[in-house]
C-alpha cells in the first residue's frame, strides 16, 4: 500500500485529501440562488468567516463535490483566499474532491467493526462494484469509501449510506442494499431518517431543508434513534437501581475576612470581594458562574489573581536578556520589542 499524498491509500491512512479537485464541465452552475443561501448562512454567524464550513457543504450539494468553482465562490464572498478555502476543503473528508455517485456507502474498518466482518463487506462490495476507495461505479450510482470510525460500536459491523446508519451488517446484507440502491431504490436504514441522497444529505448539513414540504422534514426528526443495544446499559441500571452519583451542589460563594487584615475576600478566587480591575471583576464574576467543577477550574486558571507557577518569573526574566558575543548579559533586550507590541 501506498501512503503517497494524493492516493487514494494515502488519502485512507492519513484522512487527508491532498489531490487537485477534479475539474468538470459537464456540472450544475452554481447560481445566485446558491450564492444567496451563501450570504443566508454567512449571516447567522458573528464572524462571516465562521460559515464557511456549511458553506462548502452547500455548493457540495449542488455539484455532487467540491468544485474549483465551489471554492471560488467561497472565497469571493467571504473575502478569502482559494488558499485558504482549499485548506480547509481538503482537511476534512467529507468534503469530495471529485464527484460522487448518486449515494455515498461508507464501511466502517475500524477495530471493532474489522474484527466482526466490517473489512471482509468492504472487501466483497470493492469486487462487486468494481471499485476501490472513494470511486464511484460506472453507473453513478453509488461512491464507495471505507471510513476510520462511524461511531456506532454497540452496532458493529456497521455501513452508512448518506450518513444514514444500517446497523450489524454483514456480506450478503451489505450487498443487498447497494443492489437496491442501483436500482434507484432507497432501503430503510436501521436507524435515522428515511434515506435521500448524497446531495440532499450535503444541503442538509449546510443546515438548509433537503426536504420539499413538512411533511417530510417531520418524518426525518422523527425517524427511530437509539436502539436496543445503546439502550441496554440504561435498562440494565433501572433494573438493578443502580444510579450515576449526584453532582456535588455548587457553593454560593461567601465573603471571609482576610487574615491580619480584614480586608473582604471572595472565598473563590482569594482575590478582592469589591474593587479591581475591570478584568479581575470579570474573572470573578466568571469563577462565581461557573455550572460545574470542570469550568470553575478553567475559569481560575485563567483568573488574573493566579499565582505564576514556579519558575515562570526566572524564566520571564531570562527571556528578557540577551548575551553579547564577548559573553556579558545585556538586560532590557526585549524592552522595545514589548513597547512595540
Amino acid at each position: 500500500m501506498t501512503g503517497l499524498p494524493g492516493s487514494a491509500e494515502g488519502t485512507a491512512v492519513t484522512g487527508l485529501d491532498s489531490s487537485p479537485a477534479e475539474q468538470r464541465t459537464d456540472l450544475e452552475p452554481l447560481t445566485e440562488q446558491t450564492r444567496a443561501e451563501c450570504r443566508e448562512l454567512m449571516a447567522r454567524y458573528p464572524v462571516p468567516r465562521s460559515a464557511l464550513l456549511p458553506m462548502l457543504h452547500l455548493v457540495q450539494s449542488v455539484q455532487g463535490y467540491v468544485s474549483p468553482e465551489g471554492i471560488a465562490l467561497c472565497a469571493q464572498e467571504l473575502g478569502l483566499t482559494k488558499a485558504e478555502v482549499g485548506a480547509v476543503a481538503t482537511f476534512y473528508t467529507m468534503y469530495k474532491r471529485r464527484p460522487t455517485g448518486r449515494h455515498l456507502v461508507s464501511v466502517c474498518t475500524n477495530t471493532l467493526c474489522s474484527v466482526l466482518g466490517g473489512q471482509r463487506i468492504y472487501d466483497r462490495l470493492s469486487a462487486d462494484l468494481g471499485v476501490g476507495h472513494d470511486q464511484t461505479t460506472a453507473d453513478g450510482a453509488v461512491t464507495l469509501e471505507h471510513a476510520e470510525c462511524l461511531a456506532a460500536c454497540d452496532y458493529a459491523p456497521v455501513v452508512t449510506v448518506d450518513y444514514e446508519f444500517y446497523d450489524q451488517q454483514d456480506v450478503e446484507s451489505a450487498l443487498e442494499i447497494v443492489a437496491a440502491l442501483r436500482r434507484g431504490e432507497k432501503p430503510a436504514p436501521t436507524r435515522g431518517a428515511p434515506l435521500t441522497d448524497f446531495r440532499g444529505i450535503s444541503r442538509q448539513l449546510a443546515g438548509l431543508s433537503q426536504h420539499a414540504d413538512a411533511g417530510a422534514a417531520r418524518a426525518a426528526v422523527d425517524g427511530p434513534s437509539a436502539g436496543v443495544p445503546t439502550l441496554r446499559g440504561v435498562r440494565l441500571a433501572a433494573e438493578r437501581g443502580e444510579a450515576a452519583p449526584p453532582m456535588p451542589a455548587r457553593e454560593t460563594p461567601e465573603t471571609v475576612s482576610a487574615p491580619d487584615e480584614g480586608t473582604p475576600v471572595s472565598r473563590d478566587t482569594g482575590g478582592p470581594d469589591t474593587g479591581g480591575t475591570p478584568g479581575e471583576q470579570a474573572a470573578d464574576a466568571q469563577v462565581a458562574a461557573a455550572d460545574n467543577p470542570a469550568e470553575r477550574s478553567g475559569a481560575e486558571q485563567n483568573h488574573p489573581d493566579r499565582p505564576e507557577p514556579a519558575g515562570r518569573a526566572a524564566a520571564d526574566r531570562d527571556a528578557g536578556s540577551e548575551t553579547s558575543t564577548d559573553g556579558q548579559a545585556q538586560s532590557g533586550a526585549g524592552t522595545s520589542v514589548e513597547r512595540e507590541v
